[in-house]
């Protein structure tokens, strides 16, 4: 009985992750640990060596040092930061004989929100399958599988989803190679992995009790809904960033197509020592590249980085207007 209870709360989390994503099957929803692992997957399960894969300007290095791994033909569509229509061009440039195209949907650097619908339809008219890094918008922009229709769509749990660390989704719109091999309770005379979703690319025992806590992340994104969430993430945000655009010297990258992650940088001071002096004062930021050489060599902050404030569905405006104060200070 207790193995079943178990049994049970993981297909509840895949049913629910298939109703928030409209996803056709609930079978087609894979558990991970993390959105690097699902990205492996779906990378490795199309591309190979020497293949021309175009990504986008602001990929992170999940997507990247994949691509590298494997000796990927990568060619990168770069476009202006917060400039949608550009990065739909770059893609339609890009895209004439590319075997696989990789695009995130929020900048997790800058959180530029890239017209992913768009894209994905020019993915569409070439033929190109595509796969999809909602690292930074699962669980509080739109995300909808069958709309995109791509070939998979990759998350982590504890971002947006509200889930603990280690945990995290892929949905599949196709079955290729399996990244890992193993026992999976199904089909165990086949010394093959098994021929279906999700076990194809679920090896191993499941972390039970971390789908479980998954599943309570989800069931609070779909009472509540990921317009709402997304809406108070950006109005947090921009509350923030016109709190620090007001700082002498202090660079806010801020634009219309912004979700709930804001980055700066200042002039004079590194990203490094101004989170050291909000770290100490109990403002939680973090510094540096944020595993996106990618993004920042398309914005032109490699060579500094940025300091990068993100936002939740329980961000309160007392406690960004009381951050920016902080921040004003630690500057000043």
């Amino acid at each position: 009985a207790p193995a079943m209870r178990a049994a049970q709360a993981v297909y509840d989390c895949r049913c629910a992750a298939a109703e928030l994503f409209n996803v056709p099957e609930p079978e087609q929803v894979v558990f991970t640990f993390n959105a690097t692992h699902g990205l492996n997957i779906a990378i490795r399960a199309l591309v190979s060596p020497g293949d021309k894969v175009v990504i986008s300007g602001y990929e992170h290095n999940s997507v990247t040092r994949v691509l590298k791994d494997i000796g990927a033909d990568v060619t990168v569509a770069r476009s202006r930061l917060f400039d949608a229509p550009a990065a739909v061009a770059a893609f339609k440039e890009k895209l004439p004989g590319a075997k696989v195209a990789v695009c995130t949907h929020v900048s997790n650097a800058f959180g530029f929100t890239l017209p992913i619908y768009e894209i994905a339809a020019l993915c569409r008219a070439y033929g190109v399958p595509l796969v999809v890094d909602a690292s930074q918008s699962a669980g509080c922009a739109d995300v909808d599988f069958r709309a995109l229709d791509a070939a998979y769509i990759a998350m982590p749990g504890h971002k947006g989803l509200l889930g603990p660390q280690g945990t995290g989704v892929l949905l599949c719109g196709g079955i290729g190679r399996p990244l890992l091999c193993g026992g999976t309770g199904s089909d165990s005379k086949n010394q093959n992995m098994p021929g279906l979703l999700p076990d194809r690319f679920e090896a191993g025992t499941h972390n039970v009790t971390g789908i479980a806590g998954l599943y309570e992340g989800i069931k609070y994104v779909l009472r509540e809904s990921p317009e709402r969430i997304g809406e108070h993430e950006r109005a947090m945000t921009k509350l923030m960033a016109e709190q620090l655009s007001a700082i002498d010297g202090l660079e806010v990258f801020y634009g219309s197509n912004q979700s709930g992650v804001l980055s700066v940088r200042h002039k004079e001071l590194d990203c490094e020592t101004i989170c050291a002096r909000l770290g100490e004062k109990d403002v939680a930021v973090r510094g540096g590249l944020h595993c996106a050489p990618t993004a920042h060599e398309t914005v032109g902050t490699l060579s500094t980085g940025t300091v990068r404030l993100s936002f939740s569905p329980f961000t309160t405006r007392s406690e960004v207007e009381r951050a920016g104060k902080i921040f004003r200070n630690v500057i000043i």
